[in-house]
């Protein structure tokens, strides 16, 4: 938030879709922020270039500095817009636990569908959007019945995006050939199970070897198998927080 007196930093938003003089506009930074997502989802976050995007839409790159300043602020419209993907619509229903919880399944849902998102969020400052406001809002009015300070609020709402995060990561990939998909491979978790017991078998970490044995072989993880793992976590973590 800015400090009274000051200016607010200029952002992609604080901005008219178009100047008040010149052509009309043959796009719309909605429809230039679809194609960027596009290509994202088809081809990586490191395909979207403003030269790639142009392409795409059958432009020019210097057309698109008629919408978009630079890169940055089109990787800032391409993360509104998954927050906008999100269904604020639900009114709190007083159970806030489970109005969070369902909100974080929504977010992980989105961070599985577009892959880059999680990058995106590593590489770069946080600017956040209209939606993403509107995202923040809708949490914390969730969280008006649930205990805790304003600021332990905030940070349990932190804490959903970055187990949406994390849990997405380990969705199978959607593209077909990618080495995360083949059974075996050093990111399967089977493989990884294989992995510490063999390594704990060593008898060098006796405690890691007493814990594989108690808790027993990996459960087969699906879908809902990790949404109720993920769930799990959170019911067991925000009330901690929030205490």
């Amino acid at each position: 938030m800015a400090e009274r007196g000051t200016t607010p930093p200029a952002t992609v938003w604080s901005r008219p879709e178009r100047g008040a003089r010149g052509p009309a506009p043959e796009r719309s930074r909605y429809e230039i922020t679809a194609a960027a997502l596009a290509l994202a989802d088809a081809e990586g976050l490191a395909a979207v270039s403003m030269r790639a995007l142009a392409q795409r839409l059958g432009t020019g790159p210097a057309s698109l500095y008629r919408y978009v300043g630079s890169r940055d602020e089109l990787l800032d419209l391409m993360a509104d817009a998954v927050a906008g993907e999100l269904d604020l619509s639900a009114a709190p229903s007083g159970d806030w636990l489970g109005d969070l919880v369902g909100l974080a399944l929504q977010s992980k849902a989105a961070h599985a569908r577009h892959p880059w998102l999680a990058e995106l969020n590593d590489r770069r400052g946080e600017v956040l959007g209209p939606h993403a406001i509107d995202y923040l809002d809708h949490a914390l009015a969730l969280l008006v019945p649930a205990p805790g300070t304003s600021r332990q609020k905030l940070e349990a709402i932190g804490l959903l995006g970055g187990l949406a995060t994390l849990f997405a990561r380990r969705e199978p990939p959607a593209r077909a050939g990618s080495a995360q998909g083949t059974p075996g491979a050093a990111g399967d978790p089977p493989a990884q199970a294989a992995h510490l017991a063999a390594v704990a078998a060593e008898g060098r970490h006796p405690h890691l070897l007493a814990a594989l044995m108690t808790a027993g072989p990996p459960p087969v993880a699906g879908p809902a198998e990790r949404d109720a793992l993920f769930e799990r976590l959170l019911r067991r973590l925000l009330p901690a927080m929030l205490s």
